[in-house]
């Protein structure tokens, strides 16, 4: 049943729907919690800038050695300069693959005096387009971390001790001949590796590989090689579907490929002609809220254990119109929606699309047969193009399992995969790891398998290797070094090819893998092509470019050939009581990234929280607009604002833990979710041992499949309380509007305080500007107005002129000569699109990187001291229990009638004459005015000097016999960009709009003779955004895209009432959804 709606209302959590007075009095702090001094511990914090490194995992080590290492490795072809010359001050790029198991992106590495220190996307790869993510964004700062290992190890009388790679070399060979070997790797994307592979098994009979994805496709994989004999997972087209369903799958966030799909999906939603409005459908079936289901135009809420019964539900109600067979089943609650989301597949055939991330091939098969019979085969599914980025077979994995713990295997080799952190099972697989007797890990950093493992051969890092990739049939791309390794590594696919005695080439070659890698592509890639008559010039223009696209076979799709009958018996049945599902993060993924500080810190999208994982729960609405957690959960989390949150004792087969819990809009009741990839036991110090460990928790299926969710959850609600909970989700609100309690008005929750000054001033102070949304059908009511019950609803261009009338009738209109004065020469401005923003947080991982903004720790987020200078702030809307939700990057707005300007009394906050509104660091004191007077709560307070770590103990470590001078290590050096100034304690900073690319830009221009054109400047949050949501130019530009975007009639700016006068403008939120469907 639909709850009761906040009709014209949007809101950011409980406390804000409820307008609670301690909500609405702690907004009117600025800065959240007390200052620091405030604090007596803080009275004694004395630390220096090399222990906040080291609590990041980085050390001193790595800056001796990254200090004297050599300019990039010869033979890498920069993207940019050729030949290549290291030029101090000026940037150059190369280009690369970024490749860590399935996740994949072309990229460009920017290096400065030959060290890399940013990640761009490749425009030139079809797949992506330019687009990347936060994984991408944050990779580069992961090769700087000293908690990789350094040289080769060896495990002697239970310790590790250094190693060579002589000794490996030496010992290995013979003991991989003594027995049966196996090979255990995540997924490979690189066809040069897996022909190593081949070669290395070769050499090694009965040797095999074993491949295992933590988060798992392996259904899908079986389930087509059941229904068409291909055994790879298909080539989806959101760009092609007009009407989509997805049961489960998180395309938009983790699966699969979700950069490609991000923007494909984005494609179709994009409003080109407001007239005719025109955009694709998402309905999503979930239990949880995804980042995919954020974006839905329709959830529909099932039990996990509910899903297989939801998919034979559709596939009846398909197959009833296409004389199909009936399986049975498809009792489930949501039954009726699913029937009517039926009818619009049906109604799009050839234009629809059904995806399923369920693990259980029955289900697998089920959708097959639902996109066969809707003639999507050759339309928005292709063979002719399959993926590669999901190989890991579960049935497989499960029989290695076996076989070690019989003692059938005598080596194992594990490259890329850490089983036992990630099975379900993997405390078997650590005892079958006693069983064997050679066990040897390629890790790059410690991990729970290779802390079991005899020998360490430490990979390189991507950005230290060559190497290749193919994600989709015929789309490669290549891998090339950017700085010479930093420690004593060696590429694994070197290893196993010296093991193997493959290579043929001295064995003392400088980069033995480069000519192996260039013999391959010469042989196999060279003959694919025929604009180059030399194999020199073809390589040298990709490794310019980075990708070699030639496509699949032009082949026709295979026919379906699926038993439904038998995959109907083999779908999940329905559980009883509470249910949990398990999800994978955009951050912190399978589990990979836990020691990237730039990921911990980086917000879930959803629950908005940090530095760790929670127990998603439920809420209710009573009805008299207070809400609670739903079912048993109730009386948790009612002090969730206060920065305190209940924690409970979750037990799934007999395995017990403690939780901190979060509530969740979009939670189906009787279901809780919870994060895969924390609890961390053997990683670096960033880590280790934040959050909960629930792969223990999962289970698999009659086939061996790994299933994310389970049933039959037990709970105590008596386990205490989390007084530290990190939660951004009420930091730095801005104006969203509230009822107020037997009333019809709405208020500014901001400015409670300043309703005294009367109705009619400066804009009433209600109904603020801050989302404008709509849905399709309702297009020309929400531009042009329409008649209300009793008054006529005012259209988005009236509100917009009523606004700007306020903002002249005010004590301190807008000056004339200064809106003649920034008509003239450059005006930056920025734009954003909230129909194409997903809130998948690329932006503001590339915001760091780009502007040396601190990472602050768990403790001070706690405290509202985050510094991220873009925030992507999350709005739901509509139904209370299954809301719609906006995202909105949030960054600063360079207003041109700036009130943190007038308020400075040092001038440190200041307008240029092209719109920005500038900092200047060494002459701010601190006072904080210019943030107690910006509306859009967009500047970040220095409280403690972060890069120096003014808050972690004194722990320090003599180098060379010498204490580090305090904040001049070179660690910095390695992981800033030089170009951008660093910040200290006492200083207020913000969004600078990039001015050192405008600057970039303009001397680039100006070298060449010529003026700016359009492109030529563009943000870090432009250039890493998947979907193009992001604009930035020069809106003096006639002409120009920003231009065309500030024109467009959807466009509108947040808090326009109040007459600052911002540089960035939005797109208004438009869905599709039909209200039939809920």
């Amino acid at each position: 049943m639909k709850n009761q709606e906040q009709k014209d209302g949007i809101w950011i959590g409980v406390e804000h729907l409820e307008n609670d007075p301690k909500f609405v009095e702690s907004v009117k702090k600025e800065f959240g919690t007390e200052g620091l001094m405030a604090r007596e511990e803080a009275m004694e914090v004395k630390a220096s800038r090399r222990d906040f490194l080291k609590y990041l995992g980085f050390s001193v080590g790595a800056a001796t050695v990254a200090a004297s290492c050599d300019i990039p490795v010869k033979r890498a072809m920069p993207f940019v300069t050729k030949p290549d010359v290291i030029v101090p001050g000026i940037a150059t790029y190369y280009a690369s693959s970024f490749v860590n198991g399935g996740d994949y992106c072309p990229v460009l590495v920017k290096t400065r005096e030959g060290r890399p220190i940013k990640i761009e996307g490749n425009v030139l790869s079809s797949i992506t387009k330019g687009g990347t993510s936060a994984r991408a964004q944050a990779s580069v700062l992961s090769l700087y971390d000293t908690n990789r290992y350094q040289s080769p190890m060896k495990k002697s009388d239970g310790r590790w001790e250094k190693s060579s790679w002589a000794e490996l070399d030496k010992n290995l060979p013979g003991k991989l001949g003594k027995g049966t070997v196996r090979v255990l790797t995540n997924t490979i994307l690189s066809p040069t590796a897996k022909k190593a592979l081949g070669e290395f098994l070769a050499k090694y009979p009965g040797a095999q590989v074993v491949t295992q994805d933590a988060v798992s496709s392996s259904a899908i994989l079986q389930a087509n090689e059941a229904s068409f004999g291909q055994k790879t997972i298909p080539d989806y087209r959101f760009d092609q579907a007009d009407v989509i369903m997805s049961f489960g799958a998180d395309f938009l966030g983790t699966w699969i490929s979700p950069i490609e799909y991000a923007r494909q999906y984005t494609e179709k939603r994009k409003i080109k002609d407001v007239e005719n409005p025109k955009m694709s459908r998402h309905i999503q079936v979930e239990s949880a809220m995804t980042l995919t289901g954020s974006n839905a135009d329709n959830r529909i809420l099932v039990k996990p254990s509910e899903m297989g019964q939801a998919i034979a539900a559709l596939y009846n109600a398909i197959a009833a119109k296409a004389g199909g067979q009936n399986v049975g089943g498809g009792k489930c609650e949501a039954a009726g929606a699913i029937k009517k989301a039926a009818d619009q597949l049906w109604a799009h055939r050839g234009k629809s699309l059904v995806v399923s991330a369920s693990n259980n091939m029955g289900e697998q098969v089920l959708v097959n047969a639902i996109n066969n019979m809707l003639g999507n085969y050759g339309s928005t599914i292709s063979f002719a193009n399959a993926s590669n980025q999901r190989q890991g077979d579960d049935r497989e994995v499960a029989q290695l399992i076996k076989d070690m713990n019989a003692g059938k295997v005598n080596t194992l080799i594990v490259w890329g995969a850490n089983p036992v952190f990630d099975l379900p099972d993997g405390e078997a697989f650590a005892a079958g790891m006693k069983k064997v007797a050679t066990k040897v890990s390629f890790a790059d950093s410690p991990d729970e398998t290779s802390d079991l493992c005899d020998y360490i051969a430490p990979n390189h890092h991507y950005l230290e290797s060559w190497g290749d990739a193919e994600p989709k049939a015929g789309y490669f791309s290549l891998m090339q070094p950017t700085i010479s390794p930093l420690f004593d590594t060696r590429q694994a696919e070197e290893s196993l090819l010296r093991w193997a005695g493959s290579l043929n080439m001295d064995a003392n070659a400088e980069q033995p893998y480069y000519e192996y890698l260039n013999a391959n592509w010469q042989a196999n890639m060279f003959p694919l092509q025929n604009n180059f008559a030399t194999f020199q010039a073809f390589w040298d223009s990709t490794l310019h470019d980075g990708v070699f696209e030639v496509g699949g076979d032009t082949i026709a799709d295979f026919p379906f050939n699926g038993d439904v009958s038998s995959a109907a018996a083999k779908i999940s049945k329905p559980g009883s009581g509470l249910e949990i599902s398990f999800f994978e993060t955009v951050n912190v993924g399978d589990g990979k990234y836990a020691d990237n500080p730039w990921l911990q810190e980086m917000p879930d999208p959803i629950t908005r929280c940090v530095w760790g994982n929670y127990l998603a729960i439920p809420i209710e609405f009573d009805g008299d607009h207070h809400f609670h957690a739903a079912g048993q959960f109730a009386g948790l989390n009612e002090k969730e604002y206060y920065k305190q949150a209940d924690m409970v004792e979750v037990t799934i087969n007999g395995k017990a833990n403690k939780i901190t819990c979060v509530r969740q809009f979009g939670q189906k009741k009787e279901t809780v979710s919870m994060a895969l990839g924390y609890g961390r036991q053997v990683s670096g110090e960033c880590g280790l041992r934040i959050g909960t460990n629930v792969y223990p928790w999962m289970s698999r299926d009659a086939d061996g499949n790994v299933q994310y969710y389970a049933t039959g959850v037990e709970v105590n609600t008596n386990a205490g309380v989390d007084e530290e909970f990190a939660c951004v989700q009420y930091h730095h609100t801005m104006g969203v509007t509230g009822k107020v309690k037997g009333s019809d008005e709405t208020l500014n929750v901001d400015e409670v305080a300043l309703m005294t000054v009367g109705k009619g001033f400066q804009g009433s102070l209600t109904d603020r500007s801050v989302i404008e949304r709509t849905n399709i059908k309702d297009m020309k009511k929400f531009l042009h107005g329409s008649p209300g019950d009793n008054h006529v609803r005012k259209g988005l261009h009236e509100r917009r002129a009523h606004h700007e009338h306020l903002n002249e009738q005010t004590l301190y209109p807008y000056n004339k000569f200064v809106a003649e004065k920034y008509s003239q020469g450059h005006h930056w401005g920025l734009h954003v699109d909230l129909n194409s923003c997903i809130g998948c947080g690329a932006c503001q991982v590339a915001c760091v990187a780009e502007n040396n903004v601190a990472v602050v720790g768990k403790h001070e987020v706690y405290r509202h001291h985050e510094m991220t200078w873009m925030r992507i702030d999350r709005y739901f809307y509509g139904d209370y229990e299954n809301p719609n939700v906006v995202y909105q990057p949030m960054m600063c707005q360079h207003c041109d009638n700036a009130p943190c300007e007038n308020v400075c009394p040092v001038s440190a906050t200041n307008h240029s004459s092209e719109g920005l509104n500038q900092m200047a660091y060494n002459r701010c004191i601190g006072t904080r005015y210019c943030a107690n007077n910006c509306p859009y709560k967009v500047r970040r307070y220095n409280w403690m000097d972060y890069n120096t770590a003014d808050l972690f103990p004194v722990n320090e470590i003599p180098l060379n016999g010498e204490e580090v001078p305090y904040g001049a290590d070179n660690l910095t050096r390695m992981v800033l960009n030089p170009d951008v100034t660093v910040r200290v304690r006492g200083v207020m900073e913000k969004c600078s709009f990039c001015v050192q690319r405008i600057q970039e830009g303009k001397l680039a221009a100006k070298k060449e003779g010529r003026a700016l054109r359009d492109g030529d400047v563009k943000s870090a949050c432009q250039t890493a955004c998947p979907t193009g949501a992001i604009t930035f130019g020069d809106t003096n530009m006639k002409g120009s895209e920003i231009d065309k975007k500030y024109n467009d009639p959807l466009n509108y700016i947040v808090l326009e009432e109040i007459g600052v006068r911002p540089s960035v403008q939005y797109t208004s939120k438009v869905v599709n959804r039909d209200e039939a469907l809920s």
